[in-house]
Parts: C-alpha cells; sequence; structure tokens
C-alpha cells in the first residue's frame, strides 16, 4: 500500500482524497508541516509515498501520471510530489528542510510538495515531471482560481485522453489504422478485470505458439487457423504495452518479455511453417532459417546505428535534414514506415500468405520484402554516417565492442596484435564475413573451409583491435551476425541430410537470442553479458571456427548430431543466465519500449 499525505486545510467539495483511494493510496491529513515531517517518517520503509497539497484541483489521470508511474524514484506535478523506497531519504531530507524554513506552518501561502521538489532539485535529484498535456494539475490561490481550475477539468475528458496516451505516438501504418483503433479498449477492459501486461503478453506468446502450431500441420485448414491466430497475437502484443500505458503497470521484467517474446514468436512461427511445408513434401528450412538470419541481422543494424549516434556530438547531416524535411509532408511518413515492413506489417503480410499460399511462397515474398527494407534503411544510415561529422563517444565505442560479442581467440590475437593492426574496422569485419561466407559456398565442409574460418578470426581481431568510433563502425556486430550466421546456413544446408538445417535453426535461434539479450542490457545501461558467458559460448568467432571444424572431421550424420548438441548447450546456458540477471534486483530500469522493426 502507498502512502499519500495531504497537506493543509481541506477544501469543501474536494474529490481529492477519493482520488488518491482510487489510485491505491492510503490517505493521511497533516495540517501543517511539521505534521506531514512525522506522518512521513512513520510512513513504512518500502512504500511508496507523496505529498499533496490539499488545495490540489486536477484530473485523475494527471496524479495517476505524476504519483503512480514505476518507473522513476521521484516524480511530481503541481501541488504532489512522490517518492519511491530507493528515493525516501532525499524526499524526507527535503522536507525537513523546508519544514524548518518555514516553521512548520507556512502552508497557507505556498504549496509544501512544490517547494520540495524546489529542494529537490536545488539537491541535484532527478524529478520526473510527466508531460501532461490537455490534462489539469493546479494549486488555485483563491477561489475565482479554484473555480476556473474546477472549470478546465470539467472541459477535458481524461478517459479520453488515456485512451489516447495508451496508444504509441509513432507506429507502424498496419497498428496504427487497423489494430490500436480497438486494442486501446481492450487493454482498458483488461485493466478493469486487473490483469496485468504480463499476463497479456505471455496470452499473446501462447497464441503465436499454437498459431505455429496450427501452421505446423501442413493442412490448408490449418494454414488458415495459423493466420487468424498470428494477427490474433499481435493484437495481444499491442495491447500488453497499451495496457502498461493505461495503468502505469511498467515493470523490468515486463519489458524484456515483450522484447524477447517477440522474437519468440515470429521464430517459432518460421519452424512451424517449415515443418508444416514438410508434411506435404516441401523442404523449405533453409528458406525459414534465412528469413530468420535476413530479420536478425535488420535488428542489429537497427541497434547498432542507434547505439554509436544516441549520445553523439555534431550529430547533423544533410541526408539527415533532407529525412526531416520528408517527415513533415503527410503521406510520406506512412510510406516510408510501410516500405521497411515493421512488425505489424510483417506479421499481417506473414498471415495472409500463410492462408492464401503455400509456405514456400510466404517465405519467398517475406525475404524479398525483409531484403528491400534492409537495403534501403541501410543505405541511408550508411549516407547518414558518411556526410555528418559526428563525434562518438567512448559509451559508444564500448556499446559497439560489447554488440560485436567477440570471444577469446579475438582477445588473444588482439593482445597479440599490440596496436599494430592497422584502423579498418568496418572493412576487416566485411572482408572476414566475405572470406568464411565465400569459402563455405565454395568448398563446403573441407578444409580450405576451416582456413577461411581462421582468417575470419584474424579480421575480426582486426576489427576490434581499436575502439570502434569511425564513420561505419556500427557496421562492424551486423558483418559479424551476418558471417556467423550465413556460415551456420551454408554449412547445414551443404550437409544434405535429415535434420541438418532443423538444427542449424535451433543453433541459430540460440545464438540470436543471446545477442538480443545482449541489446537490451545495453539499452538498459547495464553493460553487456559477463565476460565469462561470451567466454563459455566461445564469442562469434570461436562458434564460427568450431562449426567449420565439426562439419570438416565428422560426417553429415554426425554434424547434424553436433549442431544439435551445440544448440540445446547455447540455448541452456545463456538462458540460465539472462534469465537470472532480468530476475535480479540489478536488473536495468525500464527501456523504452520502442522496439525494431
Amino acid at each position: 500500500m502507498s502512502t499519500a499525505i495531504v497537506t493543509g486545510q481541506p477544501v469543501p467539495g474536494s474529490t481529492l482524497e477519493h482520488d488518491l483511494r482510487s489510485l491505491g493510496f492510503d490517505v493521511r491529513v497533516a495540517a501543517d508541516a511539521a505534521e506531514a515531517e512525522t506522518l512521513l517518517a512513520a510512513a513504512p520503509a518500502g512504500d511508496r509515498v507523496a505529498l499533496v497539497d490539499a488545495r490540489f484541483v486536477g484530473h485523475r489521470h494527471a496524479l495517476r501520471l505524476g504519483l503512480t508511474d514505476p518507473r522513476f524514484p521521484l516524480a511530481a506535478v503541481p501541488g504532489a510530489v512522490t517518492a519511491q523506497p530507493a528515493a525516501r531519504q532525499a524526499l524526507t531530507r527535503a522536507v525537513a528542510r523546508e519544514t524548518t524554513a518555514g516553521g512548520g506552518t507556512a502552508l497557507a501561502v505556498d504549496s509544501l510538495a512544490d517547494r520540495v521538489v524546489t529542494a529537490l532539485d536545488a539537491d541535484g535529484c532527478e524529478v520526473h515531471r510527466p508531460e501532461l498535456g490537455s490534462l489539469v494539475a493546479a494549486v488555485p490561490a483563491d477561489p475565482q482560481a479554484r473555480n476556473e481550475a474546477r472549470q478546465a477539468v470539467a472541459a477535458v475528458d481524461d478517459e479520453a485522453v488515456r485512451l489516447k496516451s495508451a496508444v504509441k505516438s509513432r507506429d507502424g501504418f498496419f497498428t496504427t489504422f487497423f489494430i490500436s483503433p480497438y486494442s486501446r479498449y481492450l487493454a482498458r477492459w483488461c485493466a478493469r478485470r486487473g490483469l496485468t501486461p504480463n499476463q497479456v503478453t505471455t496470452a499473446s506468446l501462447l497464441t503465436a505458439l499454437v498459431a505455429a502450431g496450427c501452421a505446423a500441420t501442413g493442412t490448408r485448414a490449418g494454414f488458415v487457423a495459423a493466420g487468424v491466430l498470428l494477427i490474433a497475437s499481435f493484437v495481444l502484443d499491442c495491447t500488453d504495452g497499451q495496457l502498461a500505458r493505461y495503468a502505469l503497470k511498467y515493470s523490468t521484467l515486463g519489458a524484456w518479455l515483450d522484447a524477447t517474446f517477440d522474437r519468440a514468436k515470429e521464430y517459432a512461427y518460421y519452424a512451424g511453417l517449415a515443418l508444416g511445408a514438410a508434411r506435404g513434401g516441401d523442404d523449405v528450412w533453409a528458406l525459414a532459417l534465412g528469413a530468420m538470419v535476413l530479420q536478425t541481422c535488420r535488428h542489429v543494424v537497427d541497434f547498432s546505428f542507434n547505439e554509436a549516434n544516441h549520445d553523439a556530438t555534431a550529430n547533423t547531416s544533410p541526408t539527415a535534414s533532407l529525412s526531416d524535411k520528408l517527415d513533415s509532408v503527410g503521406w510520406t511518413v506512412w510510406v516510408r514506415r510501410m516500405i521497411v515492413l515493421p512488425i505489424g506489417e510483417r506479421w499481417a503480410l506473414i498471415a495472409v500468405l500463410t492462408a492464401a499460399t503455400t509456405p514456400r511462397i510466404t517465405f519467398w515474398v517475406l525475404l524479398a520484402g525483409c531484403a528491400f527494407a534492409a537495403a534501403y534503411t541501410t543505405a541511408g544510415r550508411v549516407l547518414r554516417s558518411l556526410t555528418r561529422k559526428a563525434r562518438r563517444t567512448d559509451r559508444a565505442a564500448r556499446a559497439l565492442a560489447d554488440l560485436a560479442d567477440s570471444g577469446p581467440l579475438a582477445g588473444l590475437l588482439v593482445r597479440a596484435g599490440r596496436g599494430a593492426y592497422p584502423r579498418a574496422a568496418s572493412y576487416a569485419a566485411l572482408a572476414g564475413g566475405a572470406l568464411v561466407t565465400a569459402g563455405a559456398l565454395l568448398w563446403g565442409a573441407g578444409w580450405p573451409t576451416v582456413l577461411c574460418a581462421a582468417g575470419y578470426t584474424v579480421l575480426s581481431a582486426v576489427a576490434v583491435s581499436r575502439p570502434l568510433k569511425g564513420a561505419l563502425d556500427w557496421l562492424v556486430p551486423p558483418f559479424f551476425r551476418a558471417a556467423e550466421y550465413g556460415t551456420v546456413l551454408i554449412l547445414a544446408g551443404k550437409a544434405g541430410v535429415n535434420g541438418a538445417l532443423p538444427a542449424a535453426f535451433g543453433l541459430v535461434a540460440a545464438v540470436a537470442y543471446h545477442h538480443y539479450d545482449t541489446v537490451y542490457r545495453i539499452r538498459g545501461d547495464a553493460g553487456a553479458p559477463p565476460a565469462w558467458l561470451v567466454r563459455c559460448i566461445g564469442g562469434h568467432e570461436g562458434r564460427t571456427l568450431l562449426v567449420t571444424v565439426l562439419a570438416a572431421v565428422l560426417t553429415a550424420a554426425q554434424f547434424t548430431v553436433a549442431l544439435t548438441v551445440l544448440a540445446v548447450a547455447v540455448a541452456l546456458v545463456v538462458l540460465a543466465e539472462s534469465i537470472r540477471f532480468w530476475v535480479s534486483a540489478g536488473a536495468p530500469a525500464v527501456h523504452d519500449e520502442g522496439e525494431p522493426a
């Protein structure tokens, strides 16, 4: 239970105490500042506490935004301030200082809550102030001002504002016009029945897994049911975020589940389609794995570019200016959002094609669409990088190095080089990736491919031997991902035995999960996964070299078993560490909810 301390003399006709109780607060009334300080000290140490001026006039949703958001230790709106347990000490100090300065009685002249916020700012504390927009939050100084404030409250429907703000302002065309108009009401329905965003997220995952199971039947009825259920899963996927924003039920675990489940749902559906095709005598596992590789590499491009530039200085370019101008023209905004094939458009495309065509057609269209989207977005970012004069920070370089996922072999070679390697990060990564994938294509399971993988290991060390601050150094992690995943795909495809490609699919899925997990930790300012984990699973260059060696020394059937064992081992280690971290007290603050395409 949270505690709200209402300071000052109660105002006749005010609904403040009722509003606070409806928001889950146990309300206490303090006649003056000294009593407020006493009540604050008496509040349970593990509770959220709030100071609210008795004269407060405003929307209930303004109070909800200011006093109940779990993401911020300190938050305030005019006339109210709140602190979570981690920030109680700072609030207590500020209240004690204001009580002493005001003699414990200066509530009729100004607001104790507002004075405390000023004191917190002076102490260097970060106080979150939510954007209220048309919502009202005020402490009127006289009856006339109070009457005007009440009229302003009556003029705005805070429930309509609350529903509108539950929907992300920037979303894809399909989501904006075909899902959000009704999913926001589903979110409200869930909120009124006490459902949590995590429960809705789990329901979305289960629905997608059932859809994958329907696709795996290989029947037309199964494909139609799979398409319908995939759309239903996406509706729930939108609903969980809208529920979190509507009810302000954010959590670190919830953000992680939402992000990781999106990938699990899509890739499980790819596997279901491949199994369904196999039942009909068509082997599309290579296409399914190719779709997963392409989609994951697209995401790595997004993540790497953003990490390289989000805190860069002098971060402007003619290309970026042109993009901003295009965004000012209404129709171009939607066209540009659609052609990058974000999750809504992508899932709608997959659902319709599953129901109406075959898995092979579905994958070919998906690959073509994702390839075009990847080329469009990557080309634009390369142009921005070449035309801007950004100065990247040490933090950005560290993030890119973490995203690179270099293992002990690359580390050993970097130390052996002692700074003698040239400054050619992106070129070395591209050359290494081209070398190992070309080797796999030309020689398949053979020692020449192993030599190419050894060359890739050396070039990967060259790529990360210096801080990744160059204009195109954000391409290093995507090049590494494409090289590792592509090599596994090619070698499994050339094995020519049943089960090799599904085993490769499992291995790439396990490794991709590790890479996504790395991204979410970095975005939460928690750094990369522990060094022991990267050493344990070998780093990208170690895994690539190992796979080529296994392909060279084992028969095709044995290679399939080895890929399966490796996939299970990587998945167990990575999942165990990931779950341990994200449910621990040391998990980062909730990152923003804008996931990549």
